[in-house]
C-alpha cells in the first residue's frame, strides 16, 4: 500500500515539477533533471513536511527548495560551467532541509540564519547518501552570513541561486505584480 500510494505522489509531484513543455519544450531539460536526479528526494516523507512550512513571503520550503535547484542549473548551462550537474541538483533539493517552521518562536531554532545549514545536513545525511560535493552545498549554502566559503563550484552555484530565489519570493510578497510560481499568492 505505501509503495503504491508513493508511487502516485510521485507522479503528481513529477507533473507539478515538470509541467507544461512552455513555449516549445525550452527549459524542459532542466525541469526534467530535477526529476531524474531528485526522485527520491522530491518524494520523501520530510518533503511532505517541507510542503507545509513556510519559507520567505507566501513561498513554501519546497516551492523554494525546488526554485533554486531549477535556478542554479539555468545559471550553470547559462555560464557554460561544466560541474557535477546531479550534485548541484540534490545539494540544492536539500539545502533548506531544515525541517521546522522557523517564524514560530522555539529555543531550538533560535538563530535560524547562522544555524539551519548544518541542521539542513544532519536531517539530510538521516535520510540520504550524499557525496561530498552535496554536503558542501547545503552546509555552505548561507555564505556569507556562515563565513566558510563554499568549497566547490556546485555549492557556490546554490548559494547565488538561493539569494536569487529569496530575494524574488521575499519581494513577491509585498509587490502583487511579481509572482513567484509554487508561492501561496501564485495561486
Amino acid at each position: 500500500r505505501d509503495l503504491r500510494m508513493s508511487r502516485g505522489l510521485g507522479d503528481v509531484y513529477k507533473r507539478q515539477i515538470i509541467g507544461g513543455s512552455g513555449k516549445g519544450g525550452e527549459m524542459m531539460e532542466e525541469k526534467s533533471l530535477l526529476w531524474q536526479y531528485g526522485a527520491d528526494i522530491l518524494t520523501a516523507p520530510g518533503m511532505d513536511a517541507e510542503r507545509r512550512i513556510m519559507q520567505h513571503g507566501q513561498t513554501s520550503c519546497f516551492a523554494h527548495s525546488v526554485a533554486v535547484a531549477y535556478v542554479s542549473l539555468l545559471l550553470a548551462r547559462r555560464l557554460h560551467l561544466h560541474l557535477d550537474e546531479r550534485s548541484l541538483v540534490r545539494g540544492a533539493l536539500l539545502h533548506d532541509y531544515f525541517l521546522y517552521d522557523w517564524h514560530v518562536p522555539d529555543a531550538s531554532h533560535r538563530l535560524h540564519g547562522f544555524r539551519h545549514a548544518r541542521r539542513a545536513l544532519e536531517n539530510a545525511r538521516q535520510e540520504f547518501d550524499l557525496n561530498p560535493v552535496e554536503m558542501d552545498v547545503i552546509l555552505k549554502h548561507m555564505f556569507p552570513l556562515n563565513l566558510t566559503p563554499p568549497a566547490c563550484r556546485e555549492s557556490a552555484v546554490v548559494c547565488c541561486a538561493d539569494k536569487i530565489c529569496a530575494v524574488l519570493e521575499v519581494a513577491a510578497a509585498f509587490c502583487p505584480l511579481i509572482r513567484v510560481p509554487g508561492s501561496a499568492a501564485a495561486h
